[in-house]
């Protein structure tokens, strides 16, 4: 989803759902915008707060460019034994 239909997906989910976010970051940052991965954990009328590997980032809905659903993380591989 993308502009006003991502904002709409992201209040409508449920809480706990995995998804990729797309948002603007701030004028002059070196990139224009990037993308929080991870669980969605919480939303206000004004953000929606995503849960990544790297922390915590709650992404303003005006900032929001994209929004959608992603499958479950892949399991962990096991070691590998040597030979």
């Amino acid at each position: 989803m993308i502009g006003p239909a991502a904002v709409r997906f992201l209040h409508d989910a449920p809480l706990g759902t995995r998804v990729v976010v797309r948002y603007r970051l701030p004028e002059g940052s070196e990139a224009g915008a990037t993308d929080a991965l991870g669980e969605l954990v919480e939303r206000t009328p004004e953000s929606s707060t995503i849960e990544t590997r790297r922390g915590s980032v709650t992404v303003p809905d005006a900032d929001v460019v994209a929004a959608k659903a992603v499958p479950p993380a892949p399991a962990p591989r096991g070691h590998r034994r040597s030979p």
